[in-house]
């Protein structure tokens, strides 16, 4: 029989199918080929024996936090209270489109003191580069993006992540706690990746999520994963232009003209150098 996985707690998964929900254990056989069942996959299962026998073919697969088959990452960033972090938005973005996921960025606690004409402007930039940009408190185009797909919820602790899905949802008591003024940020509260039903999607409040990093990507990963580049290809005066400091450059004319917004190019370089620098292991697959 056919089914998702929804939940996974130690070497138990949670099987949904169209004959109910199954906790099943998966077959010894995964453990010699070295695969691990994850949320999000599709499997073949026995509900007698409430094993899992088959992972089907996965779309994408991530390993912190391990869930596989996402269709989109709901990014969800504050402006205040931690402050707004334009290194943590772009370093998501980068390695959400890395994995074929579609980002959706989403702004909370813009009703606190803040500079809003510097925020506008972010906002009017990530649409500009073809990004879907919602406020919290915008429930009804919230509601919409659900709809028959998986997402994931991320974002750095503290933002209001849990906070926004049971307001959403009142028949949903995730766990939240309240921002450390010393630290900035927020305790993770959520300990275990479980796909939620909301508004005839999957949802899941993932652990580990802003934590992500470059493993397995290279320069060139970094470079065809900052959107607004790729119009641009063919244009620089080297076909192998990295953008950083070759003569004729097209994307650093851009910049400097104030079409590629500056915080995206200066992240961009910190990237390529964070890449360089990583040891040589991969993290995603």
């Amino acid at each position: 029989m056919e089914g998702l996985i929804v939940k996974n707690i130690s070497d138990l998964y949670t099987v949904k199918c169209v004959e109910g929900v199954f906790d099943c254990k998966a077959k010894g056989i995964f453990r010699k080929l070295g695969l691990t069942p994850t949320v999000g996959d599709k499997v073949i299962f026995d509900k007698d024996k409430r094993v899992i026998e088959k992972i089907l073919d996965r779309k994408n697969i991530l390993i912190r936090p391990p869930i596989s088959n996402v269709d989109q990452a709901l990014i969800v960033m504050s402006v205040k209270k931690p402050d707004f972090s334009t290194i943590l938005l772009d370093k998501l973005i980068t390695i959400i489109e890395f994995n074929n996921i579609k980002p959706i960025i989403c702004l909370s606690k813009m009703d606190l003191e803040i500079d809003k004409t510097m925020i506008n402007k972010y906002i009017d930039y990530y649409k500009s580069i073809g990004y879907l940009v919602i406020l919290n408190t915008d429930y009804d185009s919230l509601k919409k993006i659900f709809k028959d797909k998986i997402t994931v919820i991320t974002g750095q602790s503290g933002v209001g992540k849990s906070t926004l899905l049971n307001n959403l949802d009142h028949s949903l008591t995730l766990k939240t706690n309240e921002i450390s003024d010393a630290l900035g940020r927020g305790k993770h509260t959520t300990r275990h990746v479980e796909l939620i039903n909301l508004f005839d999607g999957l949802v899941a409040d993932t652990p580990g999520f802003s934590s992500m990093s470059f493993i397995g990507m290279n320069n060139c990963d970094i470079k065809n994963n900052f959107v607004e580049f790729r119009k641009y290809i063919g244009m620089c005066k080297y076909s192998d232009c990295m953008h950083i400091k070759d003569d004729g450059c097209y994307i650093k004319a851009l910049v400097d003209k104030g079409i590629i917004l500056k915080s995206r190019y200066d992240n961009y370089k910190k990237f390529i150098e964070e890449v360089k620098n990583q040891k040589n292991y991969w993290f995603f697959f």
